[in-house]
């Protein structure tokens, strides 16, 4: 009679508390988890690829040094890195005729607008000026492009091959631009995470992140052109299984589901299932509104639909089908010309070699079609003074570099590690030259 009668005897079962519910881990924390995991099987590739980058930006930096220049002002303000840094100061309207070849005019309308809006952004919290920030966007950018084709890289062939593609993005010859402040780091950051997302089937982040490489740079609707195509085959497209195909790496090898068109493989998420309709429409259609809408704002700024075009013309770059290419080579094999110049053929024979390569190889229609657009418009892509430029415009082509990859990953160490140190000589020196030495503009 003494006692509670609500009182919990030592037998009774405590009550549930209602704060601990038993609850499903939320997306969110399923992302986030996803995402260190990812980060973690990427550090030691990321780890060499920052000691890489930073070894070529020493070397030039101790020639800079000798020659009486500043690193930083090579790397952040010269040639494009010029005129981004003054679109991040004053925004557009700069234009003057120009000095050297007679009947062109340079605006600055022929730059996208991501790098200085993010540069622009960097400098309004920090402490940075329009250079540095510039900089840093890059710095970054070159790190999360890294970090986006070691997951395409390990996903399709295995952790081995992505860490030798990462390693080989980071030693080509002209690996130097990605130090410095131009878009070819944002946009193949940009481009790997958005493949990554079609051969996972994040359809969204895809037409998103296609939609930023867009506002990038001209060659970014490459990127959107691939989006496009891949949600075209989803939609409208049958693989050999019926249905949209699986290609899942779990321990490292590759399954693939080769289509009836022509056997490139469409990857889709990991649990087997196709995305839902609109999402894959959703995402093709946001992917190309960022080139189209910054086409449309430089046509209506200009007062012609076809502004943009314009605008590259008065720059001396037009698309003439190779036509300027093929003139350029055969006045290098002929003529007599400085090494940058001399450099660029060779780069172009062995792109064109490694895309035979890679077709060979069938690889994943989102890779395939983003490689062949952006080779397509480097290669034909018109305007002499732009010639030395064209191994920059493959920068962003990383698919390239999987076959080069994947023999290196296949190869003794021995072997693999006296590559890594040819190339790694070749990239600094030549790193070093295009920017201290030599007279053409990147």
């Amino acid at each position: 009679m003494g006692g509670t009668p609500h009182a919990a005897g030592p037998l009774q079962a405590p009550e549930p508390r209602p704060d601990r519910p038993d609850r499903p881990v939320r997306p969110a924390t399923d992302a986030v988890r996803a995402v260190r995991r990812s980060l973690r099987r990427a550090a030691p590739a990321l780890a060499l690829y920052a000691a890489v980058r930073l070894t070529g930006m020493v070397a030039m930096a101790v020639w800079a040094w000798r020659l009486g220049r500043h690193p930083l002002t090579l790397l952040g303000h010269s040639w494009d890195a010029i005129w981004y840094a003054g679109i991040a100061r004053h925004g557009y309207g700069t234009s003057f005729p120009s000095p050297d070849w007679p009947g062109l005019t340079f605006s600055d309308l022929a730059f996208f607008p991501l790098l200085p809006g993010l540069a622009r952004a960097v400098a309004l919290v920090t402490p940075l000026g329009a250079v540095g920030a510039g900089l840093l966007v890059a710095w970054l950018a070159s790190g999360t492009a890294a970090w986006g084709m070691f997951a395409v890289g390990d996903r399709l062939h295995g952790r081995r091959a992505a860490f030798c593609l990462v390693l080989l993005w980071g030693l080509l010859p002209h690996a130097i631009v990605q130090s410095m402040a131009y878009t070819e780091p944002l946009l193949t950051a940009l481009a790997a995470w958005s493949l990554y997302a079609v051969l996972t089937g994040r359809w969204l982040w895809a037409g998103s992140l296609a939609l930023l490489a867009g506002l990038c740079r001209p060659n970014g609707i490459a990127v959107a052109a691939a989006v496009c195509c891949c949600a075209a085959v989803a939609v409208f497209g049958r693989t050999e299984t019926g249905g949209a195909a699986l290609c899942r790496t779990e321990a490292g090898g590759t399954a693939r589901a080769r289509t009836e068109a022509g056997g490139a493989a469409l990857c889709h998420t990991e649990a087997g299932g196709a995305a839902p309709r609109w999402r894959v429409c959703a995402g093709a259609a946001l992917s190309p509104l960022g080139w189209l809408g910054y086409l449309g704002w430089v046509g209506a700024r200009r007062g012609d639909p076809l502004g943009y075009f314009a605008v590259q013309a008065d720059w001396g770059s037009r698309f003439d089908l190779g036509r300027d290419t093929l003139r350029s080579v055969r006045h290098v094999l002929l003529g007599d010309d400085v090494l940058a110049v001399y450099m660029v053929p060779a780069v172009l024979g062995a792109a064109l070699v490694s895309l035979v390569l890679l077709v060979l190889d069938r690889p994943p229609l989102a890779l395939l079609v983003y490689t062949l657009v952006l080779v397509a418009i480097t290669l034909g892509g018109g305007g002499a003074h732009y010639f030395a430029s064209k191994p920059r415009f493959l920068l962003p082509a990383f698919p390239l570099l999987l076959p080069a990859a994947l023999a290196m990953a296949r190869a003794r160490q021995r072997t693999a590690v006296v590559a890594a140190g040819a190339l790694a000589g070749l990239s600094c020196l030549y790193g070093t030259y295009l920017l201290t030495v030599a007279p053409l503009p990147m």
